[in-house]
């Protein structure tokens, strides 16, 4: 796990500050990565864009499809458990969402891992913007993915702290999302945007799943799985089968 700096200790969103939040966010190296790669991206777009329309047109494609393929990736990759079951890929979704749902307000925990976001942005986004204007179009619809990723995760970030937003949609947004964590882990899986929960069925509000999932912080990886799986077990320390989040589960012991 990456260490320098602020980030040689372990910062919980639920014990943090709005300001604390935004003093870690610039902190850490895989907003920096995205901010760089976004701000080349627009040199590229400069330098060698044939017209601004179609620019303008492949960053709008990025920012419309955007919502989707995280929904994609959320609900059939984060959450598919054909992933742990394999020791080539446990090690990677143990990292990805595994871990952020054994520990939700780990703050380093919540961040992607960043080799696997950017070659996900990059493959999202560059094509569309291909079609539009060739090389300028593709680092155009690049950067308006990193940005939008900066935004998805300060977003996610802000979720977690344990400030009440004045904002109805932010309120909106944040009980969504944590219904995702400490209720019912198969539904909302949007961060920002909802639409696509509510497209294909999955969006929902607590009073609807009066029962509480018993997978919401291990996502199906039980002792059982673990015996025919054992890789993100060995990973680990064990699987998570007590029901509670395991920094709960620290601050009671």
């Amino acid at each position: 796990m990456f260490r320098r700096g602020f980030w040689k200790k372990k910062h919980y969103l639920n014990k943090m500050s709005l300001r604390e939040l935004v003093f870690a966010y610039f902190q850490y190296y895989s907003i920096q990565a995205y901010i760089a790669v976004g701000l080349a991206g627009i040199w590229v777009a400069v330098t060698y864009a044939t017209a601004l329309l179609p620019n303008l047109l492949a960053v709008a494609a990025a920012v419309l499809i955007y919502p989707l393929v995280w929904y994609l990736l959320h609900r059939y990759v984060l959450h598919g458990r054909i992933f742990y079951k394999s020791p080539l890929t446990a090690r990677v979704w143990k990292r990805i969402h595994y871990d952020h749902h054994r520990d939700p307000h780990d703050l380093e925990i919540l961040f992607g891992a960043l080799y696997t976001t950017l070659p996900t942005i990059v493959a999202a986004t560059a094509p569309i913007g291909w079609f539009f204007d060739g090389l300028a179009g593709a680092a155009s619809a690049i950067s308006a993915g990193m940005f939008i990723t900066c935004f998805y995760e300060f977003c996610h970030c802000f979720e977690h702290l344990t400030i009440k937003p004045k904002s109805r949609w932010l309120m909106n947004m944040k009980t969504r999302h944590m219904a995702h964590h400490f209720h019912d882990e198969d539904g909302n899986f949007g961060i920002t945007n909802f639409i696509w929960d509510r497209a294909f069925g999955t969006l929902y509000a607590r009073q609807d799943r009066p029962v509480k999932s018993t997978t919401v912080y291990n996502l199906g990886y039980t002792e059982a799985e673990a015996e025919k799986y054992p890789w993100v077990a060995r990973y680990s320390g064990g699987v998570n089968e007590d029901h509670t989040p395991r920094d709960r589960r620290q601050q009671a012991s």
